[in-house]
């Protein structure tokens, strides 16, 4: 049996991404999506009524803003925000995170 394999380079496809913020799914899993973002400002606060969703930090740094609290998430960290948690990512540097959600993740928020 031959099998179809996939192999991405993250840093390849995110090195001539020069915006502030994108975001792109790379692979699908089941119900679910990684996600490939580069973060370089702050994104909207905002909540998931029906999935978690977890950040896992390639390069740069990530603070997340909770409502009582921020977490700094370096390279080869991850956190999970749990649904319904009002939150907001955040960078003053250029930083490259995987994302693992559901496939119809509802954003719901200020933006």
């Amino acid at each position: 049996m031959e099998y179809k394999l996939t192999k991405l380079n993250v840093f390849d496809l995110t090195k001539t991404i020069a915006d502030d913020w994108e975001n792109f799914i790379v692979s699908e899993i089941n119900d679910h999506v990684v996600r490939l973002s580069v973060l370089q400002r702050d994104f909207h606060w905002h909540s998931h009524s029906e999935s978690d969703e977890m950040f896992y930090v390639i390069e740069g740094k990530l603070f997340v803003d909770l409502e009582n609290k921020t977490e700094e998430i370096n390279p080869g960290e991850m956190i999970t925000i749990t649904k319904n948690i009002k939150h907001r990512t955040r960078s003053n540097e250029r930083t490259l995170i995987l994302c693992f959600e559901s496939k119809d993740n509802d954003v719901k928020g200020d933006g």
